[in-house]
């Protein structure tokens, strides 16, 4: 019976174990690619079939060429143990294309099958609607996708609603939920549209909606669908039958929402250019009005002086004209009976005459009237 073993004593024996089996090394597997990833030094994918599957690792491009999701290959090398991180992989020296994939043959019989029974055709595919106010979105609670939807949209447009639906992206019963999940939302009134997303992955990873259910359940929806599945280089069947495909979720929410954000800022400008060029024009004319102004004043002033100058004029000649003028320079003035006597043969004698002077009156009785020959 073993002692108790360390972390790295166990991890280092069974890496010996390995190393030291030669019926392991050059070994030839077949299996369907999926999860195919690259980085600076290496390319990494699992090999599966139906009953299990394994991670590889190849460090030369060149040999892995042209091999995508789904095909069916034969790889070539050895099971390496990581002693550090306790991880098993295969190390792939060869690789040879064995044909397609089952899931991707699969994938291309209800392709072709639903494309011949008018599930594809534009025809069917409905028309976006111009007031959007309330997206259904259909995909994970979890992960995310759900807030990368929630915070483009609302970048753009903050009114937006957004409502979740959640339902499994992928695994068993992940199609049925998919499918009941866009029969509910077809009739369901609070909603404008509807976005069936989930993020990138392998074939097997997006099995979901490559199903026959799915499709029939979107091309029945009575709203405006739209399917935002995986990378912008993944395709499925939903992507087909769909109004519209959005290459990320993220770009379905710029898709489905109008940059209000934008529109405000560029409506902040021009109201800020307006109100600037608006305190131009009224600063211009109160200029214009001050002048107005000015002038008139000058006007009235000039106005003024004229007809104070003619008033002058006409004083003087009243002046000129006053009785009490005339009385100054030595002249009196002679009434009798009311009446002025202006002649000398009109004095009645006897009968008190009265003489005004400037500076008060005299009553007298005439009794001798002397005429001017």
């Amino acid at each position: 019976m073993l002692d108790t073993l360390t972390v790295s004593q166990y991890n280092a024996y069974i890496k010996q174990i390995f190393d030291a089996e030669e019926l392991l090394h050059n070994i030839k597997i077949v299996g369907e690619v999926f999860g195919l990833s690259l980085s600076k030094t290496a390319v990494y994918f699992s090999l599966k079939d139906e009953g299990g599957m394994i991670g590889c690792v190849c460090f030369s491009l060149a040999i892995i060429g042209d091999v995508k999701e789904g095909d069916k290959v034969t790889v070539t090398g050895s099971p390496n143990y990581y002693a550090k991180g306790g991880r098993l992989s295969f190390v792939v020296s060869k690789l040879e294309k064995a044909g397609q994939g089952d899931l991707y043959a699969q994938f291309l019989m209800l392709k072709d099958k639903l494309e011949k029974q008018g599930l594809f055709d534009p025809s069917h595919k409905k028309t976006m609607p111009q007031n959007i106010a309330t997206i259904g979105v259909i995909t994970s609670k979890e992960g995310a996708v759900i807030h990368d939807i929630c915070n483009v949209a609302r970048r753009r447009d903050p009114s937006i609603n957004i409502a979740l639906f959640a339902v499994k992206v992928q695994g068993n019963g992940a199609e049925d939920e998919i499918a009941k999940a866009i029969k509910l939302l077809s009739d369901f009134e609070g909603i404008d549209v509807i976005v069936v997303a989930r993020g990138g992955g392998s074939l097997e990873d997006l099995a979901a909606y490559n199903t026959e259910k799915v499709a029939r359940a979107t091309f029945e929806c009575n709203k405006f669908i739209v399917s935002a599945v995986g990378h912008e280089t993944d395709f499925t069947i939903i992507d087909f039958v769909s109004d519209l495909r959005a290459p990320t979720p993220s770009a379905a929410a710029e898709l489905l929402t109008q940059d209000i954000s934008g529109k405000k800022q560029v409506l902040n400008r021009l109201l800020s250019s307006f109100s600037a060029e608006l305190s131009r024009f009224i600063d211009n004319k109160i200029l214009r009005l001050q002048q107005y102004e000015k002038t008139f004043e000058s006007l009235i002033d000039s106005f003024l002086a004229n007809k104070n100058f003619e008033l002058g004029l006409i004083e003087n000649s009243l002046s000129k004209l006053d009785p009490k003028q005339v009385l100054k320079r030595g002249y009196a003035k002679v009434e009798q009976d009311g009446k002025v006597v202006d002649k000398a043969q009109n004095v009645v004698l006897q009968s008190d005459l009265k003489i005004s002077f400037y500076d008060g009156e005299l009553l007298a009785i005439p009794k001798e009237v002397k005429y001017d020959i």
